[in-house]
């Protein structure tokens, strides 16, 4: 199977490239070439896929069984991608966001039939326009996508607080961080490498084209639990401050916008869809597992980058919330 990632190098990517290689795809990087991670056996086209002549030089000798654009998240770029490969592949995979579902959800677990929904976030409002015109392409000219949804996906380099290892630096040092809420709402977190089984498996599917599917952990923690195994992992006690998400959004926008439009509320995942099609997909990396890479990563000198922007809102918004 000869295959093309959009992209390829990226912490949900980049274990998707190496289980391709693993299983003897003949994977393809469209790339800039400027990544860190170097994954062997990738053979890189060398473009900007936001250059679309330019692209679609590069790519005119080329045709695909399967391709992925792991940095669509406009529908400019999804119209893109339909002029660039109709007619040059069997199936367009769009990673999409598990972020599109009705927020907040009106039941749990989510499916793949819970509507999609989220009056909030501008970047999961621009991925349902992305999936609309998919759908409607097919629909014209039987342009053969599959839409991938994943929730909260992570390698080692990706802590799942924002602030990243300023929230970290802050737990060594004894000071308070920030949780959102009263920390008892639900989250799932996914290992990239569990993600890439799901994906892998599938492409050259038939009964993949014209359908969507998540893929998921079903390992259910709160937020609470969250910072209590990060903190454990290195050994200390957070000392936790929890303010409601409303509050937190006053500080940040971006911030802001991701709780309020994802973060904040509970979310459960039905994978049973994805199971049925790609059987092989049974995630076996724990979030404490994960957590353990995380922490020898973040041990690493080059690695301790402080967000002096994060620290100093944490800071005002801590004294702020405990004024009141």
């Amino acid at each position: 199977m000869k295959v093309l990632f959009i992209g390829g190098t990226g912490i949900i990517s980049s274990a998707s490239s190496e289980l391709a290689i693993k299983r003897g795809i003949d994977l393809y990087h469209l790339n800039r070439g400027e990544s860190f991670r170097k994954i062997d056996g990738v053979k890189t086209i060398i473009s900007d896929i936001r250059d679309v002549e330019a692209t679609k030089k590069a790519l005119e000798n080329y045709e695909f069984d399967a391709v992925i654009d792991w940095i669509a998240f406009e529908p400019k770029h999804i119209e893109n991608d339909i002029k660039l490969f109709t007619g040059k592949t069997k199936q367009f995979v769009f990673i999409s966001s598990a972020s599109i579902y009705q927020t907040p959800p009106e039941r749990l677990p989510v499916t793949e039939e819970t509507p999609l929904y989220n009056p909030i976030w501008e970047y999961s409002q621009n991925k349902i326009t992305c999936e609309d015109l998919l759908r409607k392409t097919y629909k014209e000219i039987g342009f053969p996508y599959t839409i991938v949804r994943p929730s909260h996906t992570y390698d080692k380099t990706l802590l799942p607080m924002e602030g990243g290892y300023t929230v970290l630096h802050r737990m060594k040092q004894g000071l308070p961080v920030v949780v959102h809420g009263d920390g008892t709402s639900i989250w799932t977190f996914t290992n990239h490498r569990d993600f890439a089984v799901g994906l892998i498996g599938l492409l050259g599917k038939p009964e993949a084209i014209n359908e969507a599917f998540h893929i998921t952990n079903n390992e259910l923690l709160s937020w609470n639990d969250i910072y209590r195994i990060i903190a454990n992992e290195m050994g200390i006690e957070a000392n936790v401050v929890t303010i409601p998400s409303e509050f937190i959004s006053k500080y940040d926008k971006n911030i802001g916008d991701s709780l309020l439009g994802d973060k904040m509320y509970s979310m459960i995942f039905d994978n049973s869809k994805i199971k049925k099609l790609v059987p092989e997909f049974n995630p076996q990396i724990s979030f404490r597992d994960g957590v353990k890479e995380m922490v020898a990563w973040y041990n690493k000198p080059e690695n301790q980058v402080i967000d002096e922007h994060f620290n100093s809102i944490s800071e005002k918004m801590i004294s702020d919330y405990k004024s009141l």
